[in-house]
């Protein structure tokens, strides 16, 4: 599972790579890590422009996974859109682009501690987008905040390509690089944007870090 990225592009250029009129973020700073239940930007149609907003890393659960919890952090990575409990998120106001720069998975080193490695398109950590969904939820997502109603979202997963399959063999984010590929996601019926959902090329990434919780190349990039 995919449970940390980077977004570190600038926020004018973000807006110009995901071809967002309407920015209500405020002021974005680098996040060279992006964890589960924080906020941070998605890009969403509304009123028939692309908005750029923030929103909580995490969509609510299945009713299976509730069972003797009180609290719903919510779900980061979504794989089986075939489920009744994500088919209602699937259309396209619903969906949403998930800008990054690096992601991580985890890999285990000799002594059993976890290490991070980062992917990314290249050494440069150009901006890709993960095809997201979002909703407005209303829960308590853990007990000391109480409850609370914010703009969820979660990204779809897909089969690891063998760059990150030789890390995590289980999947991969689906990730979107191109403008007609986002097009697709934000526009299109349902059964022509689910043929987004599939490995990227083995070529389109490489591990650019390993080691660090955060991707501090590209924090670094971005203060130039």
């Amino acid at each position: 599972m995919c449970n940390l990225y980077s977004i570190t592009t600038p926020q004018s250029a973000l807006r110009e790579f995901l071809k967002a009129t309407r920015d209500i973020v405020g002021n974005l700073a680098a996040m060279p890590s992006v964890f589960p239940d924080q906020a941070a930007p998605i890009a969403r149609m509304r009123d028939g422009e692309v908005e750029l907003a923030l929103a909580r890393w995490g969509m609510p659960s299945p009713q299976f996974a509730l069972k003797n919890r009180t609290t719903d952090p919510g779900v980061t990575n979504i794989r089986n859109t075939t489920s009744s409990h994500w088919r209602r998120w699937l259309g396209t106001e619903h969906r949403c682009l998930v800008p990054f720069n690096a992601f991580s998975e985890y890999e285990g080193d000799e002594k059993g501690k976890k290490v991070p490695v980062w992917f990314a398109a290249s050494e440069d950590r150009p901006p890709l987008a993960f095809a997201g969904l979002w909703t407005p939820w209303t829960s308590t997502r853990k007990r000391s905040e109480g409850e609370v109603s914010v703009d969820a979202y979660g990204f779809l997963t897909t089969e690891p390509n063998a760059v990150v399959a030789a890390i995590h063999p289980k999947a991969m984010p689906v990730i979107l690089t191109t403008a007609d590929e986002m097009e697709i996601w934000l526009h299109a019926p349902w059964p022509e944007a689910k043929a987004l959902q599939r490995p990227l090329a083995n070529d389109a990434l490489r591990i650019v870090a390993r080691g660090a919780r955060e991707d501090g190349t590209a924090q670094e990039s971005f203060r130039l």
